[in-house]
C-alpha cells in the first residue's frame, strides 16, 4: 500500500466501498504501522466523503425523476395503510 494508493480518486462508488472495507479490515486486524494506520484513517474519511457525495447526487437524481414525490418511510406504509 503506497501513498499513491491513498491519493487516487475511486473509479466508482462500488470501488470506494470496496477500498473502505479493505481499510477497515486491515485497521481492525492491526496489520498497519501507526503511520500507515493514520494514513488509512485519513483515506477512509476521504472515501466516506466521496461515497456520501455520490449518494447525495443519486438521491437528487431520483427526486427529479420522481417529481419530488419522495416521502419519508414509515412502518405504516409497509402495512398498506396509506393516509394520502
Amino acid at each position: 500500500m503506497s501513498n499513491d494508493d491513498f491519493n487516487k480518486t475511486p473509479a466508482s462508488f462500488e470501488d470506494a466501498m470496496s477500498e473502505l472495507d479493505e481499510l477497515v479490515t486491515k485497521l481492525e486486524a492491526g496489520e498497519l504501522s501507526l503511520e500507515l494506520s493514520i494514513d488509512a484513517y485519513k483515506r477512509g474519511v476521504e472515501l466516506i466523503r466521496y461515497c456520501t457525495a455520490r449518494l447525495d447526487k443519486a438521491e437528487q437524481q431520483v427526486r427529479v425523476l420522481d417529481g419530488e414525490l419522495l416521502k419519508p418511510f414509515s412502518p405504516e406504509d409497509r402495512n398498506g395503510n396509506d393516509n394520502d
